[in-house]
């Protein structure tokens, strides 16, 4: 299987941003890509109030133009991340759309993990404040092999990702607009203790550059196998990356390194309980 990272810049130019979304995929398609992944809020990145009006129903008219994208060039399309309208009054969801082959729809991510943090003088964030968090774990099959969905900042939370892996996961998908402070110390030790832990391969797009009012991105997107290798990272700036997964590989890691399987749940269970005991 051949997936692409696809690395943007989006701004409060929501039609521009779309516009280079597609082209981005376009050339994925013309590199022979099976899969190509777009990053966190490709739709839109810039004030909040801007992202609340950008929001859409699914389907709507940002979900349709990937839908008949992944249709137009026959390619599986993982369409990031977009806001889609939520029933909370003044809040989005931050909701990843994977399309097949055929320009259908197959699985929908809304965001667990909401992003609100304060780094004193670096990152000042409430993800919270507008968007509306998912609870749904997603899982879906892509041509045989079963893919795990999650979104930026659920990066650091790994109990989702062993969830999806004793769900059947093989591939891990991350959108993201991982910021360019945090960024550059996390990203790649993140992603790749994610996929050394649950044995699979990890694929993340990432947005680049700056961003209205004050916001910076890491970019970096990359796509790192089982064993933790960085296969392929997209340079700086608008772009993409490319790599083959090799199914054999993971399958022969998790017969010789057995991690996954080794796991005694009974006792992490015990513990669990007792804390509620307590």
């Amino acid at each position: 299987m051949r997936v692409a990272v696809l690395q943007t810049n989006s701004r409060h130019f929501k039609d521009e941003n779309i516009r280079v979304a597609l082209e981005l995929v376009e050339r994925a398609a013309a590199a022979g890509a099976d899969v190509a992944v777009l990053p966190e809020c490709v739709d839109y990145m810039g004030p909040k109030e801007g992202g609340l009006a950008a929001a859409e129903p699914i389907p709507g008219p940002t979900s349709e133009a990937f839908a008949a994208k992944a249709r137009e060039l026959g390619i599986w399309l993982l369409a990031g991340s977009i806001r889609e309208v939520s029933e909370d009054p003044g809040h989005t969801y931050n909701t990843s759309l994977l399309f097949n082959r055929q320009g259908e729809l197959v699985a929908k991510y809304r965001k667990i993990h909401l992003f609100d943090v304060e780094i004193t003088g670096n990152v000042s964030a409430q993800e919270s404040a507008t968007v509306s968090p998912g609870n749904e774990i997603v899982t879906a099959e892509i041509e045989g092999h079963t893919v795990g969905l999650a979104i930026c900042y659920d990066l650091r939370f790994p109990e989702l990702f062993r969830a999806l892996t004793l769900r059947g996961a093989e591939i891990l998908f991350l959108p993201a607009a991982f910021t360019l402070f945090t960024g550059k110390d996390h990203w790649e030790i993140l992603i790749r203790a994610r996929a050394i832990e649950n044995q699979c391969f990890f694929v993340a797009a990432n947005q680049t550059g700056k961003y209205e009012p004050d916001g910076a991105n890491y970019g970096r997107s990359m796509i790192v196998d089982p064993w933790g290798t960085v296969l392929a990272t997209a340079p700086d700036g608008i772009g993409m990356a490319i790599a083959d997964l090799d199914f054999e590989q993971l399958k022969r890691i998790r017969r010789e390194l057995p991690s996954v399987a080794n796991r005694r749940p009974e006792v992490y269970a015990r513990e669990a309980q007792a804390a509620v005991a307590d």
